[in-house]
């Protein structure tokens, strides 16, 4: 027997030791090389011009794309293999589609594959059912001369690996279409064949090989779907990616059997699903009969005779199956027989199949043929257990019935009903509520993958339609207790308190396979409640076991546990949800304060936990764009404990400075330690190259001499009377190369930059910070001399700062956004005293450059990072500076803040659009508009056709789109499901240009806009913090262009599956549905 794949210990099946077998993959659509984390990554790659943000294609030709290739084979074709090939190409289509969301064993991908025309006259293609998808298709299909045509899935078979896909002929204009007859009968071994397909990513490709047997089990591929109850035909043909549904052609040009898998260890062998069942499907299609499906949930495998024998199969028994079927080698033997099934109890697992319904019985085909034709009847089985005959009557069930045709989403996850493939998989019953997109509120711990939902607010959900009902009993914002299981552990039950979001995602929808159409509807089926107001709670917070000072035992009240879930991915940031303290900085106010690596964006869900005990919603009120810390608040009148507010020190703590570090570790318990202030330095937190995020500037960090400090992302350092002298911050770094996981920084921030900000925001006022557009690097006076600082000032460095002697450089230039001001330009032929050319942007030529040395700001000598903090106030600031050797006074410009965050979001054709945020400013040199593609969608337009995170949209079908309302308006005049351009600019300033089809049945045109809203008693946006001066809204944009007001949640819509690089976290996603 060939050897299966070897067992990875996460499924109940037995497996036969060996080499891995691989389904040829559907091959993957676009990627980006750099970004790939968690995704194979192509080994070939062409195409567009190299850069951030470059579009890999997986071995397309450099010309052109699905350029058709010179027919190829092993062995040099004879005249009539040559004349079959040109009769047979025109049939074989090159299939590009997406499944659209996870479904089943599948997750949501964009992929290419292979199929080949059975009918003609009606349109089928037959191609793999892993192509078709359990799940929503959608996709098209180009011929051999290059035309195109939408396809819609008709039949994908439950169990075996083939499906049908629709077209309209009357599409193909310059081709006349033929089909390729079946012909399974003559599948025979020594047969010489081609597999003629799209083999990795190619157009068309020529395999050779010859068929060495009829008789393989199917392969088994791992967790996903793997096909079963059926013999394989292996093959030598070595075809690769994208060959999936090739069909296996021989020289009189009939297909004999369709292309499935192969081996994943380099040896050229090939495996192919016999035509005999798709032969019946496309007749009874063709016909109009529906295609009957049988079952009495039991796998079998094909055992050798000698294997048989073992199993207790008697001389008398093995001598009439080899009397009856002469060229067989074995016969049928029961490998699970699933709990609760039509067939427990009644068979058992080593079961050797006789007969059925009185006739012997060894082949796959006729076992088929016999439920198929019985469903809904009983049926008689005779089976040899240890020698004895045992002869039972089963119920033969449908098939259909338990393999999933519907889901629900709701609250950011989709469930259906547990299939039989996934039953089968691990051995356990047909039912059960599947999580198959485990996102949003729905996002557990560990594993994304494989949950089944046994209870949600104490009520059983047994089925799909059991979880309807108790889902829309559950009010918005509500937290509510669930337990789960792991198809792989049964035995454990696993209970946690869920929070449902049901206003980022407040439509819960019914999606129902149509197979007249070959797209899922969605049905509303429920609205949400709203949400209960909030009732104030008591709480007392938890003492400390022997604290190392009563501050310490007294600093725990002044802690709060902090839970962000961003329902969409902005601005690069490449988690969906992030957990971790603040510190109480105002108890009566409610005002928290917290890393930045926790709460980055305001467009989120807040919950805090104060005392372990109760939770309230906060809203962000205040970010700050270069210190790593946003201000959150609270509504403290809902809390009943005593919450302390901290104590801010008023002077900056110094190097070597004794101090109490107190912090929370990686399992959330508080840790303290006595420890020294080791350095204070100005440290340049590294940017992220593949997608840029915000990221800490200018920054003086405190580093402490104590091991808590690495195990700790949040904490403070006191002094002994319980004053807070530096905050513990945790501040997001660049993603590791090696590990694709993005590297944190725990450093300390000195608490006096706080309080100015601090005081304004206690009084109501939100500061409306400006800043130089600049990050600057701290630089020795040995380097200061050389660049032409005078001793003069190197005597005042060291007279204003004699712990650490050194200026600033400007490192970088923010870039400016298109229309704004931009860098000075410097008159090239002045040499030693360089002169600054005003520009039309800045007549008065009044602006830093990269290289400059600061001086002074103001007059004030800068020698410490806190000292750049004059910035926030000022329009503009004189500077003393060093240019080129020279020294120079500017009056320089400061920039606002407010254009910083994000403010407006599109989601369109599955990409994430928004302005260029802060951190793209940073890293580049030029913005090409303001429609900036900050992530995608798995399974979606941006992601098949290849537009990625990074690039910039510059105009659409040739229109300038210099602006979100400007593309807004241009894509709104584009049909559904039509062809438009994009002219799409990469991070590396290389242009290219997209076509893309709109799709707005599975990826809806939808928008977030942060607008002002009127708080009680005063005008529209007059006072309060910006959590309660502004909010968030969703508009659906529907297909006449208008904008649907206060439209909440779409089916798809989930951070998890938004893809800003490629990434898809390391916790346990979602979206991509990147």
């Amino acid at each position: 027997m060939e050897p299966e794949s070897k067992s990875n210990g996460t499924t109940k099946r037995k497996q036969s030791p060996g080499a891995p077998t691989e389904r040829p993959t559907k091959q993957l659509k676009p990627q980006i090389y750099s970004y790939v984390d968690g995704d194979a990554t192509p080994t070939q790659s062409i195409s567009v011009p190299s850069g951030r943000g470059t579009i890999i294609y997986d071995s397309l030709d450099s010309e052109e794309e699905d350029k058709i290739l010179p027919i190829t084979a092993g062995t040099a074709d004879t005249a009539e293999w040559q004349a079959t090939i040109e009769r047979v190409v025109r049939n074989v289509v090159s299939i590009h589609f997406c499944q659209t969301c996870s479904f089943d064993t599948d997750a949501s991908c964009s992929s290419e594959a292979t199929g080949f025309v059975v009918d003609a006259e009606k349109g089928y293609i037959l191609t793999n059912r892993h192509v078709v998808c359990a799940g929503p298709f959608w996709g098209y299909c180009i011929f051999d001369n290059h035309e195109e045509c939408d396809v819609y899935p008709v039949y994908r078979d439950p169990i075996h690996d083939f499906g049908i896909l629709r077209f309209d002929p009357k599409a193909i204009k310059y081709m006349p279409l033929t089909s390729l007859p079946l012909r399974p009968d003559l599948a025979k071994v020594g047969a010489e064949i081609r597999v003629v397909g799209n083999d990795a990513g190619e157009k068309l490709s020529i395999l050779s090989g010859v068929i060495s047997r009829l008789d393989r089990n199917a392969p088994e591929y791992g967790e996903g779907y793997s096909d079963f109850n059926t013999n394989y035909i292996q093959a030598a043909a070595a075809a690769s990616g994208g060959s999936s549904g090739s069909p296996v052609v021989n020289i009189d040009g009939h297909a004999v059997a369709l292309q499935a898998g192969g081996r994943s260890d380099g040896a050229a062998t090939d495996y192919f699903l016999p035509l005999d069942r798709p032969l019946r499907a496309v007749q009874c299609i063709q016909e109009g009969r529906p295609v009957s499906r049988g079952t009495i949930q039991t796998q079998w495998i094909i055992k050798p005779f000698d294997e048989c024998r073992r199993l207790g199969l008697s001389p008398e028994w093995e001598a009439a199956i080899r009397q009856a079927f002469p060229k067989e080698t074995g016969m049928l033997a029961a490998e699970v027989v699933l709990p609760e099934g039509p067939a427990d109890t009644l068979l058992q697992e080593g079961d050797v199949l006789i007969k059925v319904n009185d006739e012997l019985l060894a082949k796959f085909v006729r076992l088929d043929d016999i439920l198929d034709s019985h469903v809904g009847q009983t049926i008689k089985v005779l089976v040899q257990r240890g020698g004895e005959d045992v002869e039972v009557e089963i119920s033969v069930g449908d098939l259909h019935a338990i393999t999933p045709d519907r889901f629900v989403t709701v609250a950011g996850g989709s469930f259906h009903n547990l299939s039989y493939q996934q039953a089968r998989l691990f051995a356990i019953p047909v039912k059960g509520v599947f999580v198959c997109e485990a996102a949003g509120s729905f996002r557990f711990d560990s594993a994304d993958y494989g949950w089944l939902i046994e209870s949600i607010d104490q009520k059983k959900t047994p089925d799909l339609d059991t979880f309807i009902e108790v889902m829309k009993g559950i009010r918005d914002r509500e937290r509510v207790v669930i337990t789960y299981k792991h198809v792989r552990d049964l035995h454990t039950v696993n209970t946690s308190v869920m929070y449902v979001d049901r206003h980022w995602t407040s439509k819960m929808r019914l999606a129902v396979r149509n197979d007249s159409t070959g797209l899922w509807d969605f049905t509303e089926i429920g609205k949400p409640l709203p949400a209960v107001l909030p009732a104030p709670r008591t709480a007392q917070f938890p003492e400390l076991d022997n604290p190392l000072s009563d501050a310490v035992g007294d600093m725990i009240r002044s802690f709060v546990r902090i839970s962000c879930s961003m329902p969409v991915k902005l601005d690069g940031f490449p988690r969906p949800k992030k957990v971790g303290f603040g510190l109480v900085v105002d108890a009566e106010q409610g005002l928290v304060i917290v890393s930045r690596a926790i709460v980055p964006y305001d467009l989120c869900d807040i919950s805090v936990t104060i005392a372990d005990s109760v939770i309230v919603d906060a809203k962000v009120i205040f970010l700050h764009p270069l210190a790593n810390y946003a201000i959150i608040k609270y509504d403290p009148s809902l809390v009943n404990a005593p919450v302390q507010t901290a104590k801010l020190a008023t002077s900056t703590i110094k190097q070597g400075a004794s101090t109490i570090f107190m912090g929370f570790n990686q399992n959330l318990r508080v840790v303290a330690a006595k420890t020294t202030v080791t350095d204070i330095t100005s440290v340049a937190i590294p940017s992220n190259a593949t997608a840029p995020r915000y990221r800490a500037l200018n920054l003086d960090a405190i580093t402490v001499d104590t091991g808590l400090s690495a195990q700790c992302g949040n904490g403070v350092l006191l002094s002994e009377d319980g004053t807070v002298e530096a905050l513990w911050l945790s501040y997001l770094g660049e993603r590791s190369p090696n590990s694709n996981k993005d590297v944190e920084y725990h450093l300390g921030l000195a608490t006096p930059t706080l309080l100015p900000v601090l005081s304004q925001i206690r009084t109501g006022t939100i500061p409306n910070l400006r800043i130089l557009n600049i990050e600057t690097q701290a630089i020795q006076m040995a380097q200061a001399r050389i660049m032409g600082v005078s001793d003069e000032w190197i005597a005042r460095v060291a007279a204003a700062n004699p712990a650490r002697h050194q200026l600033f450089m400007v490192r970088k230039i923010d870039c400016a956004m298109p229309g704004s001001a931009s860098n000075n330009d410097i008159d090239p032929s002045s040499t030693s005293h360089p002169t600054i050319i005003p520009t039309p942007a800045n007549p008065d030529g009044q602006s830093l450059q990269e290289g400059d040395i600061l001086l002074t700001l103001n007059s004030s000598l800068i020698t410490r990072v806190s000292e750049l903090d004059i910035m926030y106030t000022s329009n503009h600031l004189s500077a003393q500076v060093i240019r080129a050797g020279a020294e120079m006074s500017l009056t320089v410009p400061t920039i606002p803040t407010t254009d910083l965050h994000t403010t407006h979001a599109l989601l369109f054709c599955g990409a994430v659009l928004h302005r260029p945020h802060h951190a793209v400013r940073q890293q580049i040199s030029k913005l090409h508009s303001e429609v900036y593609v900050s992530a995608r969608s798995r399974g979606s337009p941006a992601y098949m056709y290849g537009l990625a995170p990074t690039n910039f949209i510059t105009a659409v079908n040739g229109v300038p789109t210099p602006t979100l309302e400007v593309f807004l308006g241009e894509v709104r005049k584009i049909a559904d499901n039509t062809y438009f351009r994009l002219r799409v600019v990469t991070f590396d300033n290389v242009p290219w240009v997209a076509t893309m089809k709109k799709c707005e049945h599975y990826f809806p045109t939808m928008e977030f806009v942060r607008e002002r809203k009127v708080v009680e008693g005063k005008g529209e946006g007059e006072g309060g913090f910006m959590g309660e001066a502004y909010e968030w809204k969703r508009r659906v944009v529907g297909e006449d262009g208008e904008r649907g007001e206060g439209q909440n949640g779409v089916a798809g819509l989930g951070n998890e599956i938004m893809d800003e690089s490629e990434f898809v976290g390391d916790e346990g996603v979602g979206e991509e549905c990147d």
